[in-house]
């Protein structure tokens, strides 16, 4: 089973995607060890600030002492990005838009791209570019009732909405009922308090429900 395979069938299976930035470092990898303590096996670490390649390159050689876990980067926007984080040892890379010179890079490098859609006409692109998942993005803005209207149409596409998305069982629910394998989690589920707390405890616990309840909307 090749790497891409393996990243999509855990994303599959645990049906959650959390995402954070954080400019210090040991914040960065604490979170990171309490979400896999948690039970998930993937994370997305956003490309959102001036440390950032800095502190992946930190949370990638901890990773390495995690076993079964895949270290992805987001908010890609480029293909110096895509070319940087690679090298750094991404095993994925998302991105916020249909960043065509990102897709490139990444198949070149044989790695997982996940684009940014908010039309059909970029997830029509998508599945024409040959891409097995996308990001419904802005997931708020479009919401179950637009992945609902659009599923018949790309039965073989995987979707997973990001931003807004809510910690809720409702929420959750409406979300999975309408064909979505995952959803992508950042300050909902990794909050502000929590990381200014460093109240690691409390993001175990509530990652550990949001995974039970996604367990148990899946059966």
């Amino acid at each position: 089973m090749n790497k891409t395979t393996s990243i999509l069938n855990t994303l599959k299976e645990q049906g959650l995607m959390p995402l954070f930035f954080e400019k210090d470092p040991q914040v960065c990898v604490a979170l990171m060890q309490t979400l896999y303590n948690s039970g998930l096996r993937l994370l997305e670490f956003t490309n959102r600030g001036e440390e950032a390649l800095d502190n992946f390159k930190i949370l990638k050689k901890e990773a390495e002492q995690l076993p079964g876990f895949f270290l992805g980067i987001g908010t890609i926007k480029n293909s110096s990005q895509a070319d940087q984080f690679i090298d750094a040892g991404a095993d994925f890379l998302i991105s916020p838009a249909l960043a065509e010179d990102v897709y490139d890079v990444a198949y070149s490098n044989k790695t997982l791209w996940i684009p940014g859609c908010m039309t059909v006409t970029e997830i029509l692109k998508a599945e024409n570019m040959g891409v097995p998942l996308v990001k419904l993005f802005p997931g708020n803005i479009l919401g179950p009732s637009f992945m609902q209207a659009i599923r018949e149409l790309f039965p073989k596409m995987l979707f997973m909405p990001t931003g807004g998305v809510e910690t809720t069982r409702e929420n959750l629910q409406e979300w999975f009922s309408s064909g979505v394998v995952a959803v992508g989690m950042g300050s909902k589920l990794i909050t502000k308090k929590i990381t200014a707390d460093k109240n690691y405890s409390v993001l175990q616990q509530t990652t550990a429900e949001v995974l039970g309840i996604i367990q148990s909307l899946k059966k």
